[in-house]
Parts: structure tokens; sequence; C-alpha cells
């Protein structure tokens, strides 16, 4: 089980912008590991939800504490999905995640949410707790193209976001015949900053080039654009 804790802001910027600031973090931070080998790699999302839109509803009315529970992994060819948790308190986001095997996503998809007993993980008895209490559901899927850097120090990651896609009726993220359909400005991309403590100097002034205003965007929200009509 893999746990972080750590503040996030967000940006949205043009694709000419995305250029420049990817050239800029190029020559102080590393590529991520999956960056390293493609221009960019896919990030697929299966987002659950209570039975009354819990946690798109807290969402959208801004509660200070708050969860989002989401399967991920990295488009249909992976052999694995990680089971996450974010919890949001106040300006700081604390992600916890299992690493599940692709036999076992699937039946989490299913719905079958007892395959989490058979972990050791303490927190995977807390999601299988929570998902039965309040019975939760698959609710959309939700896939983009990232590019991500990362330094050493602090644990900082940057992340540049686009060509956002969705599907709300199959939820298989392992499959590659998905039916989904664009709900994101192909020409605007999300560039998000994810850092514990405080920014290093060098990366706060290539932020500080951004004349963006910090944006609230959730990716959740964007993936439920058929069955909740949502503005952001």
């Amino acid at each position: 089980m893999n746990e972080v804790f750590r503040q996030e802001k967000k940006f949205l910027i043009s694709i000419e912008e995305f250029y420049k600031f990817k050239a800029l973090f190029s020559k102080v931070m590393y590529e991520d590991a999956h960056s390293k080998e493609h221009e960019y790699y896919p990030v697929r999302s299966l987002y659950f939800d209570s039975i009354d839109d819990r946690d798109y509803q807290e969402k959208l009315d801004g509660v200070e504490v708050r969860r989002k529970i989401r399967l991920r992994n990295y488009g249909a060819d992976s052999e694995f999905a990680l089971l996450e948790m974010k919890q949001k308190q106040g300006e700081f986001q604390k992600k916890r995640s299992l690493k599940l095997s692709k036999e076992d996503a699937l039946e989490l998809i299913k719905g079958n949410y007892s395959i989490l007993l058979k972990y050791k993980e303490t927190f995977a008895k807390e999601c299988y707790a929570v998902m039965t209490m309040h019975c939760y559901r698959p609710a959309t899927v939700v896939t983009y193209h990232r590019k991500a850097f990362i330094a050493k120090e602090n644990k900082i990651r940057v992340t540049f976001d686009y060509n956002i896609v969705t599907n709300e009726s199959d939820f298989n993220i392992f499959s590659k015949t998905l039916n989904e359909y664009s709900v994101f400005d192909p020409y605007m991309v999300i560039l998000e900053v994810k850092y514990n403590g405080f920014l290093l100097a060098y990366i706060k002034d290539i932020i500080n080039q951004c004349e963006k205003s910090q944006i609230s965007m959730s990716k959740y929200c964007l993936g439920r654009t058929i069955s909740k009509h949502y503005v952001y």
C-alpha cells in the first residue's frame, strides 16, 4: 500500500503553452518512468460513487473534507490496476493506493467488492467497508493523455493532462473498444503541480510564468456529463 500527503495546484493552459512549459521543465526535472518511453502515456480511471452520488455532490458543494474512490490503470494493455482513495482535507490531498491484479480488478468492476478481503492491507478492508456500506457502484470511466515530470527532492510532480474522454456505460478499463467521447477542449491542457510541504524555488519560478489563475477542476465531474449536468 502506498500513501502520499500533498498539496495540488491546477492551471488551465493552451497547447502552445504546454509545449513552452514542457521544454522548461525538461531542463530541470526528470521525466517519470512512463514518459521516458513515450511522448505521452494513457491514464484511465474508473470512478465509483455511492448510489446517491455522495462524492459527486460533495465536490460540487465544495465540502471541506471529501473523498473519491477510483480504479486506475495505464491503458487497455495493463496487467494490473491501482485501487485509490483520494481524500481532500483543506489545502491538502491524501492519496492511498493498492495494487490489484487484473483478475481482481475485473471482479471489482463487476461489483464483487469481497475480493478486497483477501488482501492483508487494512486499506483494502477500509475500501470494502466504505464501498459496501454506502452502496458504491461504477459511475464513469475517464481516460486522458499525460506527460509527467518529477523532482527527486520533496517528491514534486508536474503533470500535463489533455485529450480527456469518458464513457458512462462500459466500465471495463481493460477494454480496447470503449466507446469514449470527448468532454474537454482538445486545444487546452491541465497543468498540475503536486508537492509535499513547499515548492523548490527553481520550479516555483517556472510556475510563476503561468499567467493563468488556479482552477478547481475535477476529471470525475467532467466524466459525468451525460448523467449529470456539470459546468466548470
